[in-house]
């Protein structure tokens, strides 16, 4: 037998049990799922403030802006819009517009995905405030505790050749098949994993954080230089808009995977710390 169908009846599956995640490692991660989630929403409501983006030191109305988020009156009603640079797209009961009681708003981000849900500056910054120290710390446990671990060194340095280009096409096109490792090879992260998990934690993470700061008019007293390390305070915001928006696509799309590779398997693994590996092997 030589087709597919015939080489898997020549085979037989055992599952084997492992501890994939530490006590530590599994409760930062839903705190960091619930702060971010709240963090993003009690942003969007600091962006509906003034839902536009410049770059440089300066920005208010009337100023170029590199992002507008609005609405403008036309003979058919309210009309919502995104625009970038010269590019605008509609975007009329999703941004710029959206209904309030029944009727046409205009809001660059709709009620449900704000905190709080009506508009509201000073409830909408206390709400981030408060949350970005909880990330802040809970990122500090998180870090010193896989340093300490051993974790980063065991689960997210890379082997020699992970991250070449070659490797990475390969692992992009068997996630796209939605092909993924099993036996021995689903023991450890991908190179996809850990190279996403990098840029999150040592990269974008941190100019988040950062660019956060730079827009605290206290820590531009304490620290005049993380204005000029961003060109900006506008600058600043826009990286900070940017990266957020970045890191709501990465959760999107490892909930999607988490999703394709076997849903009950990966939750599994994040409350218990137990991962459920199969292997196929010739039958005896």
């Amino acid at each position: 037998m030589t087709d597919k169908a015939g080489r898997d009846r020549t085979l037989q599956s055992r599952t084997v049990l492992v501890r994939r995640h530490s006590l530590v490692t599994r409760i930062t991660h839903w705190l960091n799922a619930v702060n971010l989630l709240l963090l993003l929403m009690s942003g969007l409501q600091i962006f509906n403030a003034h839902p536009e983006l410049y770059w440089g030191q300066y920005g208010a109305d009337g100023d170029p802006a590199v992002l507008t988020i609005g609405a403008r009156e036309t003979e058919s009603g309210l009309s919502g819009f995104i625009r970038a640079g010269e590019a605008e797209l509609s975007t009329t009961g999703v941004l710029g517009v959206s209904r309030s009681d029944g009727e046409p708003t205009v809001r660059a981000f709709p009620a449900w995905i704000t905190l709080p849900s009506y508009q509201d500056l000073g409830a909408g910054r206390g709400w981030h405030f408060l949350f970005a120290w909880f990330f802040v710390l809970n990122g500090l446990v998180y870090l010193s505790s896989s340093f300490l671990s051993g974790h980063f060194r065991r689960n997210l340095a890379p082997v020699r050749g992970q991250f070449s280009l070659r490797h990475l096409a390969r692992e992009i096109a068997d996630h796209a098949r939605l092909r993924f490792p099993e036996g021995d090879a689903a023991r450890h992260y991908n190179a996809l994993q850990k190279l996403t998990y990098l840029i999150v934690i040592f990269l974008m993470l941190p100019a988040m954080l950062l660019t956060g700061l730079t827009m605290s008019p206290g820590m531009d007293a304490a620290l005049p230089w993380l204005v000029d390390l961003f060109g900006g305070r506008q600058s600043a915001r826009t990286i900070h808009f940017v990266t957020a928006s970045l890191l709501a696509l990465f959760v999107f799309v490892h909930v999607a995977m988490v999703v394709l590779s076997g849903p009950w398997n990966n939750l599994r693994s994040m409350v218990t710390g137990q991962y459920a590996i199969r292997y196929r092997e010739p039958r005896s």
